[in-house]
């Protein structure tokens, strides 16, 4: 703990000297050091309390006793490799078993999120014995070499799109080409992965995998239309491919409604296989894939061992344990349902009261929040499942405040003249706040919050800076 005594100043010259620029930090202009944490709060090292509403992978809470104490305990009797016989290992997957579809029944631990996509594309290509993969628009499916490559968000800004990558337009029914006024959105953007697998099977290309994270995150909090899935499903199966869902950021509980984003879809809903990460070790480098006896059996029958030096560790297992503990003791599936719903219709009254949402920055009122989509323009909430109805309140609290100052600031800047003040409003202003679907925010699920428009580049000057 001795680097904890460090100034601010020194840790940051040491980072900067030490770690490449490409790891970058919150805040990059002010950032924060973070010495502790405690349920859903971070303190500095000036003991300042910051409300985190950033950090999913602290899932029940940072530093939660239970899963400090199981990591702990194990630690002092033994942590070896998954070859040696440990009960841990199966009880974790027997557990994880009875929160899932009957037939996703055989599992794979590794250490993050990125192996287990990685794991799921070997898995679908050796299982299909073909090569190619679609994918959703604006996806991000981990940082490892192969998945960059099936990363819109990612391979765009690199060096593009290899030609076994197919992309079909994200489900997005608020700016998207098809909306919530259409008759079936589902159905509409279903017909759009139909076109992109047929153009594909039309160049010789054969189809692997169809990957998507069961609520798309970077692509913008996105709620896929219900009904989609399984129609997307029906598509890939009869071009040959596995549907893969990625619950990296979104499971566990944290839509409230069910354990998994993916039942949003419907109970007949069962992807092929199944990944996760993230969350499910609370902080501790724990990821699982979930899948079918058939595809695994075709794994095998490579003769090829799958083996991950620390994943299915005892202490891992111990973790993961020790979380769904907790989840399930603490009723936090539950709470986030009843927190989720509370602070939406709060997130709606903003919508009636202000229309104009800008660059909204929370740090200043020791809130941790940040941006994700296309755009950058849309604020998300994803904080541990302990965050209260307190917590929300103080959070749209705080916003209103901002929100109200940037909308003062905006009236009365130089550069909104008659008669062109309409149009210029009708560019900077947002089509505020978004979420006419019936499913519960969970605290922590990342689905959409705020929708933000680009503010045109004369009022710039109007918006808080940082």
């Amino acid at each position: 703990m001795a680097a904890d005594q460090r100034g601010k100043t020194a840790t940051l010259a040491g980072r900067q000297r030490l770690l490449s620029s490409s790891c970058r930090l919150f805040f990059p202009e002010d950032p924060i050091k973070i010495v502790r944490g405690r349920g859903q709060y971070m303190y500095d090292e000036q003991g300042v309390e910051y409300l985190d509403c950033i950090n999913n992978v602290a899932h029940v809470g940072h530093c939660h006793p239970l899963v400090v104490q199981a990591a702990h305990e194990q630690n002092q009797v033994l942590n070896t490799n998954s070859r040696y016989l440990h009960d841990n290992i199966v009880d974790y997957a027997q557990r994880l078993s009875e929160t899932l579809p009957e037939k996703l029944c055989v599992f794979y631990f590794l250490n993050s999120g990125s192996e287990a996509n990685d794991l799921a594309l070997r898995l679908a290509r050796q299982y299909t014995g073909h090569w190619d993969v679609a994918v959703l628009d604006h996806a991000y499916h981990g940082h490892l070499s192969s998945l960059i490559d099936i990363s819109p968000y990612k391979f765009r800004d690199l060096d593009g799109q290899k030609e076994w990558v197919h992309v079909a337009p994200l489900p997005d029914t608020y700016r998207g080409p098809y909306r919530e006024d259409h008759p079936n959105p589902a159905e509409a953007y279903a017909s759009e992965v139909k076109r992109v697998l047929s153009s594909a099977q039309e160049q010789g290309r054969k189809i692997a995998a169809f990957f998507a994270e069961s609520l798309p995150s970077v692509g913008g909090q996105v709620i896929p239309p219900a009904g989609y899935f399984p129609k997307v499903a029906e598509h890939v199966h009869k071009a040959g491919g596995v549907f893969v869902a990625d619950e990296i950021q979104v499971g566990f509980g944290r839509v409230g409604k069910h354990f998994w984003a993916f039942q949003l879809q419907g109970k007949d809903f069962v992807p092929d296989i199944v990944t996760m990460g993230k969350s499910i070790g609370n902080g501790h480098p724990v990821a699982c894939v979930a899948t079918t006896q058939a595809v695994a059996r075709a794994f095998e029958a490579t003769g090829v061992e799958y083996f991950n030096t620390f994943g299915g560790s005892p202490v891992s297992c111990a973790v993961g344990l020790a979380v769904l503990d907790v989840l399930e003791k603490e009723q936090l599936q539950a709470h986030a349902a009843q927190v989720g719903s509370f602070l939406m219709e709060l997130l709606r009254q903003q919508k009636a009261k202000h229309p104009i949402i800008g660059d909204v920055r929370l740090k200043e009122n020791y809130i941790l929040l940040s941006t994700d989509g296309p755009g950058r323009n849309v604020l998300k909430l994803k904080p541990p499942m302990c965050f209260s109805l307190d917590n929300a309140q103080h959070v749209v609290a705080k916003l209103d405040t901002i929100l109200t100052d940037m909308e003062e600031k905006v009236r009365s800047c130089e550069t909104l003249r008659p008669p062109t003040e309409a149009a210029l409003l009708n560019h900077v202003l947002p089509q505020a706040l978004t979420s006419s679907q019936p499913m519960p925010l969970g605290p922590g699920h990342k689905a959409r919050l705020l929708r933000l428009q680009s503010p045109c580049t004369h009022c710039l000057s109007c918006l808080p800076a940082g």
